[in-house]
This record gives C-alpha cells, sequence and structure tokens, in this order.
C-alpha cells in the first residue's frame, strides 16, 4: 500500500493567496469609485455648458436690445418726443 502525502499549505502560501484575494477586490473597488468619479465630472461638465449655451444667448438677445435702442431712428423718436429738435450740422460720426 502506498501512503498518501497530505497537501500541506504554508503559511507563506496563505499569506499570498489572502494578498492576491486582496488586490483583486481592491482593483474592483477602485474601478467603480473612479467610474463614478469620472461619470460626475462628465454631469458637472455637461451642466457647465449648458450655462455657457444659455449666457451667451442671453448676450446675444442684449446686444441686440442695445443695437435697437442706439439706432439712429430710435434716438430721431426720443429727441423728438422730448421736445428737442434734430440738428445735422451738431452730429460729429466718430469712426473707431
Amino acid at each position: 500500500m502506498r501512503k498518501r502525502r497530505k497537501k500541506v499549505v504554508t503559511k507563506g502560501e496563505v499569506c499570498l493567496y489572502f494578498l492576491m484575494f486582496l488586490c483583486f477586490i481592491s482593483t474592483f473597488v477602485v474601478k467603480i469609485f473612479c467610474g463614478a468619479s469620472v461619470s460626475n465630472l462628465s454631469m458637472s461638465v455637461e451642466k457647465i455648458r449648458y450655462e455657457i449655451d444659455v449666457q451667451e444667448k442671453k448676450n446675444e438677445s442684449l446686444v441686440m436690445k442695445v443695437n435697437e435702442l442706439t439706432s439712429f431712428d430710435k434716438v430721431k423718436d426720443v429727441v423728438s418726443n422730448m421736445g428737442l429738435a434734430y440738428n445735422n450740422d451738431n452730429v460729429i460720426i466718430i469712426n473707431e
């Protein structure tokens, strides 16, 4: 009859297996954490882009209002409503 040898697992092997298991688990935890962080940053970037688009539209609207209010016809109407007369000799044109 043969004697069967028992497989003996040393303390060093147990430590190595435990460290491999910890590395495996920590890899998944880090991957999930980093994925959540990237998703959060992407949402923040999209929110800021949306706010920039809204502000640009407001700026364009305000520029159009300024152009409308500074038009010659509008100024002439305001001047005539105030009881003033338009005198072309007093108008000075400044070129930029």
